[in-house]
Order: structure tokens, then C-alpha cells, then sequence
């Protein structure tokens, strides 16, 4: 199992090298990841933006920019549209989003008929990189307020990456604020209906459970303290955070507060996408890289279990 960011490196280098086409690749950060990437024999660049622009930007960083492939096309939303469309013709392999608003690279990836839909929900994982392991935290950057349905196939998007990281049976933990099932608060209703459903058997290869607080969702003393029973509480893989806001702030606090080393991905898409943040660095963006090429190597075969009521 890779539990760092170092393993999925030496892990990737094991697979074929993939290309990523960066949209709208004008800001140093963005850049500085890909060329890493390619150092590393990770992934070939194409940037797709205003070629003055990205040389540039490159000349004022000593970026040495002669072995990558450029796409020029002037405007934000244009080199997005254009990043997707080399994605969806097989000219790269995977998407990475560049210096642009989230909504506008969604839009480009969202478009019905130039888009990357899947037929599958999309959501976004971030993984945290702790002292001894990898955390998993959904989904903080795609869906605003999921419901019970459409957290069902968030966690599935997220064992399936734990798979990729050779996790076959992640521990899920659903998030709320009390591990305490409280009729007047959501969130803990649907933890309840997800940890049934695991227990019935309509989740392939994963233990959920839930409600977790945080504290007794990754940390066995926590949940020692609080007399809460089970294999999952205190030692989650994966968290299933309630909405977008509790976990956008939850990984950036991880960041940007405690210091710790970030990376983005989207899962459900027709191809491997990298969602990180303008403000993200360029090592994060590596990471996030080098984890969209693992995915692109694993086939997904886990499907929830719904049926049919049988009288």
C-alpha cells in the first residue's frame, strides 16, 4: 500500500508516461509542477494558453521551457476548452487545471457535448499527507451540498482511489459534527443510512461507518475516550465530509495552518482530471499529477448495490 507521497512517486515511475494538457498554463506554479513532472519521467507537459504569455512567465522564473509542447490559444475560457479538446481527441491523456477560476475549468469539463462527462458522479478528493499514511478527504471541491445519494457514489469515487493506492478494503468514515445520531441534524441521518447500507453489503470492498466527529474519526484515543465501538472509529482512510465547506476549510487548514504537504484529484470524469488551487504550490500540483497518472492505469469495477425490493 503507498502510504506517502514519496511511494506514488517511485510508484509512477513504473508506469507509461502520460501527457497532461494544462489549461491555461500562465502562472509559475503551474508551469514549475509539469516541468517537475516531466523531470521525473512522470508526464510530458502541453501548455495551452497564450504562448507570450507562458514564455513570459517562464523567462522571469528561469524556467527552461524548450522540450515542452505549447498550445497557444489566447483567453482563459478558450485554453480551457482547448485543454479539454486535447484530452477528448487522445492528444493527452490527462487534464490539469492552470491559472483560472474553478468554475470556469468545470465549465469546460462539464460542457454536454465537448465535456468530460462520464455518466458517472464527479467528485474531489484531496489527500493529505500525514506522518505515517495517506488521508483521504471528500469531497471538498466539486459537490456544494451532496445528498444521501450522491454521497454514496462520493465514497465510491474514493475507495476506488484508496484502490489505486493499494488500500482493497478502505476504512470509511462519514463526518458529522457529534458522533451522536440527531433527527435535527442531517448530516448524522445520512452517516446512519450509509453505515447500514455497508453493513447490508451495498458497498463493494470498504467499511463505512458514521457519524464521526473528527477527533474520533483519526484518533484511536479519541475514540477510546468517547466509548465508541468498531474497527473504522479512530482509524479512518477515507472521510466523507458533509459539504463542500467543511471540507475545503478542513484540507486548507491541514495546508496552509499546520504546514502539511496537499494534493488534489477529480474521480468520475472520462479521463484523469488535476484540481488543485491557484494558490497551491507547485509541488502539490506535482503530487496531484503524479496521482492522476496511477489512475489512469486502473480500471474500475466497484458498483453500489441498490436491486430491486423483493416482497
Amino acid at each position: 500500500m503507498l502510504r506517502s507521497f514519496d511511494d506514488i512517486l517511485a510508484a509512477v515511475r513504473e508506469q507509461p508516461r502520460r501527457k497532461v494538457a494544462v489549461a491555461n498554463a500562465v502562472s509559475a506554479s503551474s508551469l514549475q509542477a509539469a516541468l517537475r513532472a516531466q523531470e521525473l519521467d512522470i508526464a510530458d507537459p502541453l501548455f495551452v494558453g497564450s504562448r507570450a504569455e507562458i514564455l513570459r512567465v517562464a523567462e522571469e522564473n528561469q524556467l527552461d521551457l524548450a522540450a515542452a509542447e505549447i498550445l497557444d490559444v489566447p483567453g482563459e475560457l478558450e485554453a480551457a476548452g482547448a485543454a479539454v479538446q486535447a484530452v477528448r481527441e487522445g492528444r493527452a491523456g490527462i487534464l490539469s487545471k492552470g491559472l483560472l477560476h474553478t468554475d470556469d475549468f468545470l465549465r469546460a469539463m462539464l460542457d454536454k457535448e465537448n465535456g468530460l462527462r462520464s455518466g458517472s458522479l464527479m467528485s474531489h478528493i484531496f489527500l493529505l499527507g500525514l506522518p505515517d499514511r495517506l488521508l483521504l478527504v471528500t469531497d471538498g471541491a466539486m459537490n456544494v451540498a451532496p445528498d444521501l445519494t450522491a454521497k454514496a457514489a462520493i465514497i465510491l469515487n474514493a475507495v476506488y482511489l484508496a484502490n489505486c493506492l493499494g488500500n482493497g478494503n478502505p476504512k470509511v468514515g462519514v463526518l458529522a459534527a457529534t458522533e451522536l445520531v440527531n433527527p435535527s441534524m442531517q448530516a448524522t441521518l445520512d452517516a446512519a443510512a450509509l453505515a447500514t447500507m455497508e453493513r447490508r453489503g451495498q458497498f463493494p470492498s470498504c467499511d463505512v461507518d458514521g457519524p464521526f466527529a473528527l477527533d474520533n474519526a483519526v484518533s484511536v484515543e479519541a475514540a477510546r475516550l468517547k466509548k465508541i465501538p468498531g474497527e473504522i472509529a479512530g482509524q479512518c482512510d477515507i472521510l466523507l465530509v458533509p459539504d463542500i465547506e467543511a471540507g475545503n476549510i478542513l484540507a486548507k487548514t491541514f495546508s496552509f495552518l499546520g504546514g502539511g504537504k496537499l494534493a488534489g484529484v477529480l474521480v468520475g470524469a472520462a479521463a484523469p482530471v488535476v484540481l488543485t488551487s491557484r494558490a497551491d504550490s507547485d509541488e502539490a500540483q506535482m503530487f496531484s499529477i503524479a496521482i492522476a497518472v496511477l489512475t489512469a492505469t486502473m480500471q474500475r469495477t466497484g458498483r453500489l448495490k441498490v436491486g430491486k425490493v423483493h416482497y
